[in-house]
């Protein structure tokens, strides 16, 4: 029986004028305002051509009108979907005849919401429509597909099965205690207790990459004033997005833009170059360098062709580029080269670029790509959880680790069958099995009106 007794509509295309507008309507009066639109009972899945008349008789637009019936239908109600023209003054007039036919104007997230009510889908792949939703790249977007198509309820379905079959044996256990657990099954326990632990932690690991997927990967130029980063910013971005001139110290502060690179998504940040000698102002500009630096993914480190030795470092990057991967661009090669300066950190890979020619751009692109393509990459794993999802699983592999100590040192059943129980309740968390109504507020409110 569906948890709704009203009827909501909402614009589900962006507004502002387009050759199209999109229009949803779902609950039980979704079938009576079709009849009133179409003249006739609806045929479900079968797209009709008619005019659309207000309860006053004023015909407001052509649309097409597709009906679906509940159970099989995005919400598991009865949907209707109205195509008119994007005219935004259209698609009000629209709404506001339909709020006038007793439906009500659909909060954020509702359709999917109840979706995911009706057992259309679980959490995850709730999630995951805003993840197909936002996805900048060929990898984020396989990923959010993935999730959407059931793939990591699918993984913790697998999980929570081991799990059940544990707790089943066990909880026989503390009912017939008399009998006690010959040593067959005891290692049967233990070795299930290892496997679900290393399922768990195997979903725990995708979590960084899921976050480079989600946000974009952080990439840091960084150099000496002058060594060109905002020219070769803006050869990569194909725009003049920076101010570029002779004058060294243009850049004051970072300046941050999403470039598609190969299948990722990469935020590249321009930064202030690194002066030994600051005025104040390129002081602070230095300092916003350093600490998005030290938060970085990727480094790109900029160098000056012409100039035979490369700047120094603060101390605090030194130690934090033996940590990332970097990447060398020895620039200005179309001017008298000095030499190749000598590389503050041996195992960094190298690429000679003119921003002014073009040379060695395809090749710095392709550098990009092969050291963003080893960032928790992993061609076999198709799941990327987000930071949710790994709350959510380290809790559930703590919760194994414990329980599986505890057998492992003979520890009492009934503190075992606890644990395993946390684990149990931190999957539910994840594909919503036992989420409270608090959760899904939160949760719902960030996706778009009319998803």
């Amino acid at each position: 029986m569906s948890p709704y007794s009203d009827t909501v509509a909402a614009l589900a295309t962006p507004g502002g004028t387009a050759a199209l507008a999109l229009i949803r309507v779902t609950g039980p009066a979704s079938a009576a305002v079709a009849r009133g639109v179409l003249g006739r009972e609806p045929e479900p899945r079968r797209a009709r051509h008619a005019p659309y008349r207000d309860l006053a008789g004023a015909e407001i637009d052509d649309v097409v009108a597709t009906f679906f019936a509940g159970p099989k239908s995005y919400t598991g109600e009865d949907v209707l979907e109205l195509t008119c023209h994007g005219n935004p003054y259209i698609a009000q007039r629209i709404l506001e005849d339909l709020v006038a036919r007793g439906c009500r104007l659909a909060e954020p997230g509702e359709f999917t919401r109840r979706a995911f009510l009706h057992g259309r889908m679980d959490l995850s792949q709730a999630e995951a429509v805003m993840e197909v939703i936002h996805a900048r790249g060929e990898r984020a977007l396989a990923a959010a597909r993935h999730h959407l198509q059931g793939g990591l309820g699918q993984r913790l379905g697998e999980i929570v099965d081991r799990v059940l079959g544990v707790l089943a044996r066990l909880e026989a256990y503390i009912d017939f205690p008399e009998e006690d657990l010959p040593p067959e099954d005891r290692g049967l326990v233990a070795s299930e207790l290892e496997a679900i632990h290393l399922m768990i932690n195997n979903l725990v690991s995708t979590a960084r990459y899921g976050k480079l997927l989600r946000e974009g990967v952080r990439t840091v130029l960084l150099g000496a004033p002058n060594a060109g980063k905002s020219s070769l910013l803006n050869c990569l971005l194909g725009e003049e997005r920076a101010l570029v001139s002779p004058e060294p110290g243009t850049t004051r502060d970072y300046l941050e833009e999403r470039w598609i690179v190969g299948p990722h998504c990469l935020r590249l940040i321009d930064t202030a170059g690194l002066n030994l000698a600051p005025v104040a102002v390129e002081r602070l500009g230095i300092a916003k360098a350093v600490e998005r630096a030290l938060g970085a993914d990727l480094w790109i480190l900029v160098l000056d062709s012409t100039q035979a030795t490369p700047p120094e470092l603060p101390v605090e990057l030194q130690v934090k580029g033996r940590e990332l991967p970097v990447i060398v661009v020895q620039n200005k090669v179309d001017l008298a080269s000095a030499g190749a300066p000598a590389l503050p950190w041996p195992g960094a890979s190298v690429v000679r670029t003119s921003a002014v020619t073009g040379e060695g751009l395809q090749a710095l692109r392709a550098e990009i790509i092969r050291r963003v393509d080893v960032l928790g990459y992993d061609p076999g794993e198709r799941v990327a959880v987000n930071a949710r999802h790994a709350v959510a699983l380290a809790e559930a592999a703590a919760g194994a680790a414990a329980a599986r100590a505890q057998w492992r040192d003979h520890g009492p059943v009934e503190l075992v069958v606890s644990e395993i129980r946390g684990v149990l309740d931190a999957c539910g968390r994840i594909t919503g099995r036992i989420d409270p109504e608090r959760m899904l507020d939160a949760l719902f409110a960030t996706f778009c009106v009319g998803k």
